[in-house]
């Protein structure tokens, strides 16, 4: 049985804990059905690896891996593929339900699965996929925004210097909105206006007397990229009537929907991995948003958010990586590259 590198963890540890990730070997797998085998040549770091890695009274019998954004080469396919080939550049985000690829070698569903833009490196081409694809669905999905043609209408979105803020900008502002983001520390305001955001607020202040101040009374959407219970009032108040609410931050607090019931306001939740993890009958719309990234990527429309690149892919860097994201003052994407 071959093997190959990966990071793993038996048990679920602070990451201060030099055993939290572990460079571990694991059996290379085989592509079967609609599967491609990718060697994996960059990783971006994502807060669901930290939440899947938070300490729990749990030990795995096998190594878990983690990791859902990769930019790699197709090395084998399955046997109902048709999409790609061996030896094509891809991206992609991956299934929760599935092994994570912080491996040399990992198993996608093609249908999941883009092609790389051609004009990125492979470190700048893994920070996109699953913040593009959760800032697309969230926008156009769940919000229902149109793709063009919202002039005079506005976006709000809390959290905007993030990995799915800094993608979420770009693609409003393509769809000609306004957009105000949220930051509370000039670095992170200097990022999201570097990204195209109209107008920059402080979310840890007041929302209504801050958009009275840019000339605002409402806002026509929010997108919640951050703590949906620590902001829910303050989203209450200025959401238009009718307007659309939609949120990517969990909560284990109960959210009080009856503040929004005489505006009639909708609220509704993004998860990425949804269309993967039920195995949706619109599951490929993620390999069409993404080879659609991967266009505008191309054309210039948008730009990579990766914002630090750590090297090689092993434990110590992974653990480094998890540190940062959990200090909450991450700005754009950290991405491993090369085993």
């Amino acid at each position: 049985m071959t093997k190959m590198k990966a990071v793993g963890l038996y048990r679920y540890l602070p990451i201060s804990d030099p055993e939290s990730l572990l460079d571990v070997e694991i059996p290379k797998p085989t592509p079967q059905g609609h599967d491609l085998l990718v060697r994996v040549l960059s990783i971006s770091v994502n807060p669901v690896d930290t939440k899947v890695r938070r300490p729990k009274d749990r030990v795995e019998t096998e190594p878990k891996i983690l990791g859902w954004d990769v930019a790699g080469i197709v090395e084998e396919t399955g046997p109902d593929t048709t999409l790609f080939k061996k030896g094509d550049p891809v991206f992609y985000a991956g299934s929760v339900t599935r092994p994570g690829a912080n491996s040399e070698y990992h198993l996608v569903d093609e249908k999941i699965v883009g092609r790389k833009p051609k004009t990125l490196s492979y470190p700048e081409a893994a920070a996109l996929p699953l913040t593009s694809l959760t800032a697309w669905e969230a926008l156009f999905d769940r919000l229902g925004i149109p793709e063009t043609g919202n002039e005079n209408t506005n976006l709000l979105i809390i959290g905007a210097a993030g990995g799915v803020g800094s993608i979420a900008i770009q693609l409003a502002k393509r769809a000609n909105l306004t957009v105000i983001g949220t930051a509370s520390r000039p670095e992170s305001t200097n990022w999201i206006k570097e990204r195209g955001a109209d107008y920059v607020i402080n979310h840890y202040e007041e929302f209504v007397p801050q958009l009275k101040q840019i000339g605002l009374e409402h806002v026509d959407y929010i997108l919640c990229l951050n703590r949906t219970d620590m902001h829910w009032d303050n989203m209450a108040k200025v959401i238009k009537p009718q307007g659309k609410i939609c949120s990517i931050y969990e909560t284990d607090e109960k959210l009080n929907l009856y503040p929004l019931f005489n505006k009639s306001v909708t609220f509704v939740w993004e998860l990425m991995f949804t269309r993967a993890m039920f195995g949706t009958p619109d599951m490929m719309k993620q390999h069409e948003i993404l080879n659609k990234i991967s266009d505008l990527i191309d054309s210039n429309v948008l730009k990579t958010t990766v914002n630090e690149v750590l090297s090689p892919i092993n434990a110590e860097n992974a653990r480094k990586a998890h540190a940062m994201l959990e200090e909450g003052k991450t700005i754009g994407k950290i991405v491993l590259e090369g085993f």
